[in-house]
C-alpha cells in the first residue's frame, strides 16, 4: 500500500503532530513499509493455532488468604499522635 505526502499531512493533523513539509515524503515511505510489513503478516497461514492468552501456560500457585500478623493494634498506636479507641484520630480537612 502506498501513502503519499497529502495522506501524511492528513495523518499528522489528526495525531496533532508537526511534521515539516521537507520530512513528508520521507515519512510516506516509512508508513507505506510499515503498511507492507503488516499485508506481508496477513499472509501467513495460522489455521490450527490457538490464540496465544499467556506466555507461561501455567497456573499461579495460590495460598490461603488468611491473617498471620495481628492483635496488634496497641503497638501500631504507640506513637499516633491522637487516637480514639483502636483507630487513628486525623484533623477534620473537607468542612
Amino acid at each position: 500500500m502506498s501513502i503519499d505526502q497529502t495522506t501524511v499531512a492528513r495523518i499528522a493533523h489528526l495525531a496533532r503532530l508537526k511534521v515539516p513539509l521537507e520530512e513528508q515524503q520521507q515519512v510516506a515511505g516509512e508508513l507505506s513499509k510499515i503498511l507492507d510489513w503488516v499485508a506481508q503478516l496477513n499472509e501467513v497461514d495460522v489455521t490450527g493455532i490457538e490464540p496465544l492468552t499467556n506466555v507461561n501456560d501455567m497456573a499461579l500457585r495460590l495460598r490461603d488468604d488468611v491473617v498471620t500478623d495481628g492483635g496488634k493494634a496497641e503497638d501500631i498506636l504507640a506513637n499516633a499522635p491522637s487516637k480514639t479507641a483502636d483507630f487513628f484520630t486525623v484533623p477534620k480537612v473537607i468542612e
